[in-house]
């Protein structure tokens, strides 16, 4: 029986965009948790553009599952967290790497100045990046099963 997924594997640009916009995210939450004063502007604007690229992502995302959908069976969780076998498991694996070390990082810097007017708590929009492109890799790449023809 064939394999549903091509070698080399769909997507990696996909993965590689998610992993240096984690890379940026963390690096400018160490910064504006070391230095909020210095750095704290700089991580909200970068929070800013990519939950902003992270919101264009799922609507996409959307639109592409909704597209495929009369096809095959686009599930909620195979879309967006590529879960159910709708993307290979080492794709899925990094992608949820990516989203989790965004979430750790905005919210470790984040949390040592909950209750004070800082710029650095923006940085908790940052993770819809993660799971936007995610979830374009589930509207574009994933697979699902046939849907069942209707009389």
């Amino acid at each position: 029986m064939p394999e549903p997924y091509d070698e080399p594997l769909p997507g990696e640009a996909l993965v590689s965009f998610a992993f240096a916009g984690t890379g940026a995210i963390v690096g400018t939450s160490l910064a504006a948790g070391l230095l909020p004063d210095t750095f704290g502007v700089v991580h909200a604007l970068l929070s800013a553009a990519l939950f902003a690229i992270g919101t264009g992502a799922l609507l996409w995302a959307y639109a592409l599952g909704v597209s495929r959908s009369r096809a095959v069976v686009v599930t909620l969780v195979g879309l967006f967290f590529l879960g159910g076998g709708a993307a290979p498991p080492e794709i899925a694996k990094r992608f949820r790497i990516a989203l989790a070390v965004e979430v750790v990082a905005v919210v470790a810097a984040a949390v040592p100045r909950a209750g004070t007017e800082s710029v650095v708590a923006f940085g908790v929009l940052a993770p819809v990046f993660g799971l936007g492109l995610m979830a374009v890799y589930g509207g574009r790449y994933g697979v699902y099963p046939a849907r069942a023809e209707s009389s």
